[in-house]
């Protein structure tokens, strides 16, 4: 039904009875939705209703000192308890919960109405009620629901099609919470039933945590650099200082840093796909994919896409770094040239030589591109355009890919270095060696899964079927104990 402009001007709550009266024989929308609070989340609120054709009346203290040029013509700012009576149901309370018992005296007005609590926790609690459940004390005739305390007033303004945002959504009454539920919806948002009030405590504090689901990748990179970036410092500036006073502390920003970032971005990567080797030879060991993995592989699985992208961050600043040296190196080998036409040498290119750094060089600039691939394919409006077997062959048949890619840009860099004792200084191995252990490892163990034995029987599991020791006696099919080989049948 569409609302005419002349309408919209005129008060809602010059006659409350009737206006409610008029607005139960509208449609949907052109609900009145009321808001507690005239702040900037309010504001952005109320334009994101209006957007969505329902009709707002705003509630604040001191009305009169709200700037109207903050709202839509069409939104009314009215004192609170005069937005309370024209709400039909659903009222947003959007002001700090300190604020909560301030609202006391529209404790008659809010009775039967469902009550949208939108605040956050100011830290972590270790006890105590959280903001919904104080609002429920205090407001024991409302239905409190909680929820759109995890979006901000920027994506409350962006538009009603800007894509798929979720919604944490929790209340006690059901019926409350499917209205806010639908509402959500129709904001252009996605909304999550989280369950009871009692979810609510978590649903505040969310906005708390910094980047949950990187702390451990961010952590394990970190670790990583710290390991690799140590050891080359001891092997290659702090023992070569001491035994016999050569100064290479030049190298530590620059240098060291080209040296140490690829070994990163290696092992980060392999660490990506480990998980999955492991998964794998936990459901063969145990015939059955219905037994739950160790909570620690199960969490390290979830960091499998930030870990990804992590590596990519220490291959895109090992490619930046190289660059820069290259140019600095440039002045070098200007003046090398120099000094080989002035000694009537034609020319000192070794085959060999050549050979090398073209496939070290193709290699590493193929891994990194293929890693971006993997990397754009992480992006949620990218990755939600894939199929699953689309994006299954991005992330596992090309991450493979890129892994085996950079493995090979290692080898090709130093693929002699190991057998020469000069290249053991301290008896300690080159950093590169020891970036390759993982990712050879890694390659070794998707080799030895695509053998027929393993593969067709790591399938026949990732389908459901079990092997017999994982059955119960009663569900046992005598002519498939037979064969303990045969896979099920899935006609039915």
């Amino acid at each position: 039904m569409t609302i005419m402009h002349a309408d919209l001007r005129t008060p809602l709550l010059a006659s409350p009875a009737s206006d409610r009266s008029e607005l139960q024989h509208q449609d949907q929308g052109g609900t009145v939705i009321g808001i507690i609070g005239s702040g900037d989340f309010s504001r952005s609120l109320a334009i994101r209703l209006v957007a969505c054709g329902f009709r707002v009346v705003v509630g604040s203290r001191k009305p009169s000192q709200v700037a109207r040029a903050l709202f839509p013509d069409v939104v009314q700012v009215r004192p609170q308890r005069e937005a309370v009576d024209a709400a039909e149901k659903v009222v947003f309370v959007a002001v700090y919960q300190e604020f909560y018992s301030s609202l006391g005296h529209l404790k008659e007005q809010l009775a039967g109405k469902v009550l949208v609590d939108v605040s956050n926790a100011t830290r972590r609690k270790s006890g105590g009620p959280s903001n919904a459940e104080r609002l429920a004390e205090l407001f024991p005739e409302s239905r409190v629901v909680k929820g759109f305390n995890m979006v901000s007033a920027w994506a409350l303004q962006t538009g009603a099609h800007d894509g798929s945002r979720q919604v944490l959504i929790c209340g006690s009454c059901s019926d409350s919470k499917a209205s806010v539920l639908q509402l959500a919806r129709r904001l252009g948002f996605s909304p999550v039933d989280m369950g009871g009030l009692n979810a609510s405590r978590d649903i505040e504090e969310a906005p708390l945590l910094l980047f949950p689901s990187w702390e451990c990748p961010i952590l394990a990179t970190f670790l990583l650099l710290l390991f690799f970036y140590g050891y080359s410092f001891i092997r290659n500036v702090l023992l070569p200082y001491i035994d016999h006073g050569e100064n290479n502390f030049h190298q530590l920003p620059l240098v060291m840093a080209n040296q140490v970032l690829p070994a990163v971005a290696m092992v980060t990567l392999a660490l990506v796909y480990l998980p999955g080797l492991l998964s794998a030879g936990f459901q063969l060991g145990r015939g059955t994919k219905y037994s739950r993995f160790p909570g620690w592989l199960d969490g390290w699985m979830r960091s499998r896409k930030q870990m990804g992208l992590l590596s990519f961050l220490c291959a895109g600043l090992h490619a930046v770094y190289s660059m820069c040296l290259s140019l600095r190196r440039g002045a070098g080998l200007l003046g090398a040239a120099y000094q080989q036409v002035k000694a009537g040498v034609e020319s000192s290119r070794s085959e060999q030589m050549v050979w090398r750094s073209d496939l070290y060089l193709s290699c590493g600039i193929l891994g990194f591109g293929v890693l971006s691939l993997l990397a754009v394919t992480s992006l949620p409006s990218v990755g939600n355009t894939l199929n699953w077997r689309e994006f299954t062959f991005v992330q596992s048949g090309l991450g493979y890919a890129a892994l085996t890619l950079s493995t090979m840009h290692a080898v090709f860099f130093g693929w002699d270095f190991a057998f020469f004792p000069a290249a053991y200084p301290y008896y300690l191995p080159p950093l590169h060696l020891l970036a390759l252990i993982l990712p050879c490892i890694i390659l070794m163990g998707r080799l030895v899964l695509l053998l027929p034995c393993l593969k067709f029987r790591l399938a026949k599991l990732r389908r459901g079927w079990e092997s017999p020791r994982h059955r119960a006696p009663d569900l046992w099919d005598p002519a498939e104990s037979a064969d303990s080989d045969s896979p099920p049948s899935f006609d039915a």
